[in-house]
């Protein structure tokens, strides 16, 4: 087994790296793949030529060069642990996120809210995100790619959908939302995501999907208090633009959530 490590110059977001990871894999003969996206580097375990997966990269239209490369005993065993972990943490926030939007969605027609309803569209953007963190472990590499496809359009078909109800209520003469159902259901929703960020950080994984999974999930709290303050602003001044602006802004961060993930399967 060997050790390499590459330096990716245009790496400075996760978008490169699922771009590398779909690259690479079709081939067997790497057994793990990490990222360090501040440093800009790969480190791949592999037994293919490093010239090769070098390649590989480069065809993606990266600027990529060889840091270091050595031999190493065989980590498969340790390697195939840590990823079954970090599944199983994968799945338990993946069930947090479909739950609760669920929940937002249903409250968020029950109580009229446009910001409940981009909130439970956000939870769903992110349990798909961390279904294909799952699946980037398995499957063919065309496999891969109709799935991440298929997920992006469907997200941004939702999303659309809810962008362009929200600037028709913008000019029609809606009910005013339900300000309690709004704060209460975000309350909820915001301890859903608080529970999902300390599980992820339980698993002290330096791996990029992982830490990008935290960055989502840390983001989502941000959107929890937008709506509950969207909430206490409906009620504060009696006017339902307050659920609308945040129902914009959410439903705007899902589309481009959508896009990203349609770019990734190409």
């Amino acid at each position: 087994m060997k050790k390499t490590i590459y330096h990716v110059k245009e790496m400075d977001c996760p978008s490169e790296e699922h771009m590398i990871r779909m690259k690479l894999s079709h081939l067997s003969t790497i057994s793990d793949i990490n990222f360090d996206i501040p440093q800009r580097s790969v480190t791949i375990v592999h037994n293919e030529k490093e010239l090769e997966i070098l390649r590989l990269i480069k065809e993606l239209g990266f600027t990529v060069s060889v840091v270091e490369s050595y031999n190493i005993n065989d980590t498969n065993g340790i390697n195939d642990k840590n990823k079954l972990k970090e599944n199983i943490l994968l799945w338990k926030v993946l069930f947090i996120n479909l739950f609760f939007f669920i929940l937002e969605v249903l409250y968020g027609f029950v109580g009229n809210s446009m910001g409940l309803i981009a909130d439970g569209l956000d939870m769903l953007a992110d349990s798909i995100v961390y279904g294909l963190a799952i699946y980037a472990s398995k499957g063919t590499l065309k496999r891969k790619k109709n799935v991440t496809a298929l997920a992006g359009f469907f997200q941004l078909l939702l999303a659309l959908s809810g962008f362009i109800e929200v600037l028709r209520r913008f000019t029609g003469s809606e009910i005013f939302p339900d300000y309690s159902i709004m704060i209460t259901i975000s309350v909820l929703a915001l301890f859903g995501n608080l529970l999902s960020l300390y599980i992820l950080q339980r698993s002290k994984s330096n791996e990029v999907h992982m830490k990008a999974s935290m960055i989502f999930t840390s983001n989502d709290i941000i959107v929890n208090l937008g709506v509950i303050l969207a909430g206490v602003f409906v009620y504060a001044t009696n006017s339902r633009y307050p659920d609308l602006i945040i129902g914009f802004i959410v439903f705007l961060l899902v589309i481009n959530g959508g896009i990203k993930i349609v770019k990734l399967s190409r």
